[in-house]
């Protein structure tokens, strides 16, 4: 945890200038006083990634790199979810080409954000499931609101998370527990991801989340930014080239998976069972 006196001196509210973006599945907002960039995802209800929000983060990812931004936030609009993950909709009685850009865009989303030499942090504020936590835990640094879920549960829907996948919680986990995790398509609480090490830091509230991470970057102030930017990247080199090695192959294998007759029936039915909670 960063020093509380680092975390209001670095983090309290100053000018904010609210940026262009390419939609309004993303919003990019720079505090003019700590440089730093809050990017925002809004789709509601529960941030799912369509193609459409997926192509939008790396949009605004490459704003924030080019607008010499200190460093960048990643937040939800919403009050419950950071991020639900794929858009199952995306992927269930669909054509193959569409299963293709869907995971070709999840992979360039991810690249863009693990692979950016930007200090990076989420403030996780709602749950973070399957291509939420993905998002996650591409960043730094994480903190999370009380009482909400975090993990990597595609195995319960008969999807296998590659390796480039895990890398995010290979970085954070040891690996028995990070295995454990994976296998049993485990969501962590929030309690629970702060022991494990999954989250850094644990907020009450969003407002105090995104002042937890802004402190965070704020804690590289002193420190050299190509500097620091590179040695992040060498920590990261060996995850992006075997991802690179393996990326078309990635894609035929994530399609020929999810295009098998059991597993679009496992998505058909969690669809059903959705449906059904919602007319509760």
């Amino acid at each position: 945890m960063l020093h509380s006196n680092l975390l209001r001196l670095v983090a309290r509210g100053g000018p904010r200038r609210l940026m262009s973006t390419a939609t309004k599945l993303t919003t990019v907002e720079v505090n003019d006083k700590t440089g730093i960039a809050t990017l925002t995802m809004n789709r509601p209800p529960v941030n799912s990634q369509n193609v459409q929000l997926l192509v939008d983060l790396q949009s605004s990812i490459s704003e924030i790199e080019n607008n010499k931004s200190r460093g960048l936030i990643l937040t939800s609009a919403s009050s419950k979810v950071f991020s639900a993950g794929l858009d199952i909709l995306e992927m269930y009685n669909t054509n193959e080409e569409r299963l293709r850009i869907v995971w070709t865009e999840l992979q360039n989303a991810w690249i863009a954000l693990y692979g950016t030499s930007l200090p990076t942090a989420a403030a996780i504020n709602g749950h973070a499931p399957a291509g939420g936590c993905l998002l996650a835990t591409a960043c730094e640094y994480r903190v999370m609101v009380p009482k909400c879920l975090i993990g990597l549960n595609e195995t319960q829907l008969g999807i296998i998370a590659p390796k480039w996948l895990m890398s995010g919680f290979l970085n954070v986990l040891p690996q028995r527990v990070a295995e454990r995790a994976l296998t049993q398509g485990r969501l962590f609480t929030t309690q629970e991801a702060f022991e494990e090490g999954l989250v850094d830091e644990i907020a009450n509230s969003k407002e105090e989340a995104l002042e937890k991470c802004a402190a965070f970057i704020g804690s590289f102030a002193k420190v050299n930014p190509l500097a620091r930017g590179l040695t992040k990247l060498q920590f990261r080199a060996e995850n992006i080239k075997e991802f690179e090695k393996i990326r078309e192959k990635d894609v035929a294998d994530f399609v020929a998976l999810a295009s098998r007759p059991e597993i679009q029936k496992v998505m058909g039915d969690y669809l059903e069972n959705l449906k059904k909670k919602g007319k509760k």
